[in-house]
């Protein structure tokens, strides 16, 4: 498997907001990525009636900064991505493009000194992505295959969509140039921007991928947190018709989301609006797109961001905008058709530790049952939340890092906040879908378990570095089916109710292993219950 040529798993996509995806063509055989030095050979191959010219460095070759669409400035701003259909002339690929402005993020900004310390080997792994200028021009992608490939090869895709809250990360940022919401643009249709650009990306992979030696009837989309929630939303979107864009998907840590209607965060619309200079114009949509680029940013840099006091949402979350999103996200398994395909999702076990550090200030049982009601399930009274409060003990030992004792207590109250955060956000909504869309499709479900303290993203850490998960993550590309000549590894039942099989991935020294992923069921149930009565 081709690595990623930048990893971050803080990051979004979108345009403003979803900036750099990538495409891995896949082979039965992982290698080790190095990002490319253009001082390598250069490769030309055709595309379309140009030529492009992207690097060759070792068993690798990248073609990176693709445009795949209109670069949305000027008058194309906050409008509906227009995809690239021809190219002329010489197209030089050797160098990224630009990546999307992003929301300034407090997510690890305040981090104790013990719990930064455990984080090393992770923000190591996030370092290696690039140093590449931030414009709003940043509708472009990378497509990276392995060499020698010939354009009749017919490699199957795998379409790579990263994470990060939909507001922050290294290569793509969604907030308001993708994700802002609001009645005017709502009534415009340009709600989810950010999903509108990720669907052109695809209809840009269905056109062009043949070039690469890729074929277009065997892409697999596959994202991690706001990636695999974008994911999940391509599952539903056009009455979950794929429209032969792609023919499987992986969702890593996100599913569904308790958001509602596009319009509830008009007050984010309105301060921007105001923040920019546009609250005394008869059209302010129309003006947004007149404003300096920074001053849209410096706007939304004054929202609440991801790890802040908000904890896990943000304005910026993708919502109902009656186009893309047609009814609340939790609602979608129960009611909507999803898209006839074979899928892939599953969490870490500490899912909500890493993005709960904007609540140390919570240190009494008063306070995490205001915290919960408050910011979890806005409208709901203590009363409604009594019987979280019961499954959710403040006895650290019962907390999240789970299996961790009372170590990891960096407030009174952060490991119990961790853990219903996690619930809620994460594993909750897996299991909703899990419940509701086995009966009729192929879903395998996994568990990450790779050490102490499994956050957010450490996922990433064992697929991408081309471990165990990996192996079954190719086969599942190649095959539909993460058994197909498996070498005598763990067989992997599809997810049923009755015995809630998942895959467990340990950290090495203990083997992988079928498990029953019940888990604080009872807890789970109750939140997600709560999230369909309360949602943001």
């Amino acid at each position: 498997m081709i690595i990623p040529t930048d990893i971050s798993l803080m990051v979004p996509l979108n345009r403003l907001l979803f900036s750099l995806w990538q495409l891995w063509a896949l082979v039965l055989e992982t290698d080790a990525y190095r990002l490319p030095d253009p001082d390598q050979n250069r490769l030309p191959v055709k595309l379309d009636h140009a030529t492009i010219t992207g690097t060759i460095d070792g068993s690798v070759e990248s073609f990176l900064g693709v445009p795949y669409a209109q670069p949305p400035v000027g008058d194309l701003r906050l409008q509906l991505p227009q995809l690239r259909e021809s190219y002329n002339g010489t197209l030089d690929a050797t160098m990224f493009g630009n990546k999307c402005f992003q929301q300034a993020s407090s997510a690890l900004g305040s981090l104790p000194p013990e719990a930064a310390q455990g984080l090393t080997p992770f923000l190591e792994f996030l370092s290696q992505t690039a140093n590449v200028t931030e414009s709003e021009d940043c509708l472009n992608l990378n497509v990276v295959r392995p060499a020698n490939v010939s354009t009749d090869a017919k490699l199957p895709v795998l379409f790579w969509i990263y994470g990060g809250g939909f507001t922050d990360g290294s290569n793509a940022i969604l907030n308001a140039f993708g994700f802002l919401g609001g009645k005017e643009i709502k009534e415009a249709g340009l709600g989810n921007l950010g999903l509108q650009d990720q669907r052109t990306a695809l209809r840009w992979v269905h056109k062009f991928i043949s070039a690469f030696g890729g074929d277009p009837s065997k892409v697999t989309i596959w994202g991690e947190s706001a990636g695999s929630i974008s994911v999940f939303f391509h599952l539903y979107a056009n009455s979950g018709d794929t429209e032969g864009l792609f023919r499987a998907g992986i969702m890593s840590s996100g599913t569904s989301t308790p958001v509602g209607d596009i319009t509830e965060v008009q007050n984010i619309y309105d301060f921007i609006v105001d923040r920019v200079g546009c609250s005394n114009t008869s059209d302010t949509l129309t003006c947004l797109r007149t404003v300096p680029a920074d001053d849209l940013l410096a706007a939304v840099n004054d929202t609440p961001s991801i790890g802040a006091a908000v904890g896990i949402l943000s304005p910026f979350m993708p919502h109902v905008d009656g186009v893309f999103v047609t009814m609340p996200p939790m609602h979608l398994p129960l009611n909507a058709t999803i898209a006839d395909i074979p899928l892939i999702t599953g969490d870490t076990k500490d899912e909500g530790t890493l993005l709960s550090f904007g609540s140390l200030n919570v240190t009494t049982d008063d306070e995490f049952a205001s915290y919960v009601s408050q910011h979890l399930f806005p409208g709901s009274t203590i009363a409604d939340v009594a019987d979280v409060l019961r499954l959710y003990p403040s006895d650290p030992a019962a907390g999240s890092p789970f299996d961790t004792g009372s170590a990891n207590a960096f407030s009174p109250q952060f490991k119990r906040i961790a853990a219903v955060s996690g619930d809620w956000f994460f594993n909750g909504p897996r299991r909703q879908f899990l419940d509701e869309v086995s009966a009729n499709h192929t879903v395998y479900n996994f568990c990450n378990f790779t050490g102490v303290g499994d956050f957010h993203g450490t996922d990433l850490l064992n697929v991408l570095r081309g471990g165990d998960m990996a192996d079954y993550f190719i086969r599942f590309v190649n095959h539909l089916d993460p058994n197909a000549a498996t070498g005598g590894q763990v067989h992997w039942p599809p997810y049923n109710p009755s015995t809630r099989s998942t895959l467990q991935f340990n950290d090495g020294s203990v083997p992988l292993n079928i498990t029953v992923d019940d888990q604080r069921l009872e807890g789970t149930t109750e939140l997600t219950s709560l999230a369909l009565r309360f949602p943001h």
